[in-house]
């Protein structure tokens, strides 16, 4: 097949679209998408100068989704003196499996240039994601550990860096997903915090202290094109599950994304467009709702902002600790 652009060959066939597109117009696609949500998303402010930089922590983990998004980042706002990015990665102590992401993203940041943090779950936290597997004290799957652990940290590492935004490579299929598994548990209070923690308003939620905004400019690209672009680019890419994954609803709304995507191509960006809507709307009704109603304190151990006396990573830690 050619492509539709100039006529070479085509690496690619994007049902969604139509499209056929050679290797030059596949990338120079995936860049163009990047960088309209960047804009769309009003991720660099009026007021961004030379002189008053912007801080970008990027979650740099490893894997195709986080290297591709920072490679892009970089090549974008390379000679760009308003930008300046921090890629932080997080050990979670994974024994065979995060050695050999940590090494890529130490070859992709030396490679750019770009200045790189490592944080460990044992420094931090004293622990290893292997041992709270095996203690399980809450009797949970290893990834709802996981992801409070690294929500934390991302947390408190971009604000210690003075972040103005955190930035993570969720791709399209990752954020349908989580749209539909919302949707589908009826958790209208979940869809509102994830419009508010990732999907615009960045002017408003710029104005609170408490949280450094996310973004995720990634959301509008397909897994397997964030898959492809690695490859063709031969980026550093981990590309590897991790051995502790056990998200079993996920997988089933995965396949049935899959299934829904083979059928009717355009799917996961319906699902998103109306979603993102319904989410706007959600973060509004909620935000009036709670207004003066839910202060944020501090967690009474570890001082992080939470609507509890102990945050949920404390008190997941204490239960691991005293086991």
């Amino acid at each position: 097949m050619d492509c539709d652009k100039c006529g070479r060959e085509a690496v690619m066939n994007a049902a969604y679209s139509g499209l056929h597109l050679c290797e030059e117009h596949f990338v120079a696609s995936v860049d163009k998408r990047v960088r309209r949500r960047i804009r769309e998303d009003d991720l660099v402010p009026s007021d961004a100068t030379p002189e008053n930089p912007q801080t970008w922590v990027v979650g740099l983990s490893g894997g195709k989704d986080s290297v591709v998004l920072t490679d892009i980042l970089y090549r974008t706002f390379e000679k760009d003196p308003r930008i300046e990015l921090v890629a932080l990665t997080i050990h979670e102590g994974i024994e065979g499996y995060r050695d050999q992401s940590v090494d890529a993203c130490e070859e992709l940041t030396e490679e750019l240039g770009i200045r790189h943090e490592l944080v460990t779950y044992e420094e931090e936290f004293d622990v290893q994601m292997d041992d709270v597997v095996e203690k399980d004290p809450e009797g949970m799957a290893a990834c709802a550990y996981c992801g409070v652990f690294r929500r934390d940290l991302l947390s408190k590492y971009a604000e210690k860096f003075d972040a103005d935004k955190l930035l993570t490579g969720h791709n399209l299929d990752d954020e349908a997903e989580t749209a539909l598994m919302n949707f589908l548990e009826g958790d209208v209070s979940q869809i509102a915090k994830h419009f508010d923690a990732s999907l615009g308003n960045f002017e408003e939620r710029g104005e609170q202290d408490d949280f450094v905004p996310r973004a995720k400019p990634l959301r509008d690209v397909p897994e397997k094109e964030v898959a492809l672009y690695a490859h063709l680019e031969d980026l550093p890419a981990h590309i590897t599950e991790c051995p502790h994954a056990s998200e079993a609803y996920r997988g089933e709304i995965q396949e049935l994304l899959y299934q829904l995507e083979e059928n009717h191509p355009g799917t996961r960006h319906s699902i998103m467009a109306g979603y993102e809507e319904l989410a706007s709307l959600a973060a509004s009704e909620f935000g009036a709702r709670e207004e003066g109603d839910t202060d944020l304190g501090e967690c009474e151990q570890c001082g992080a902002s939470t609507t509890r006396d102990v945050c949920r990573k404390c008190s997941l830690l204490e239960s691991i600790h005293a086991v």
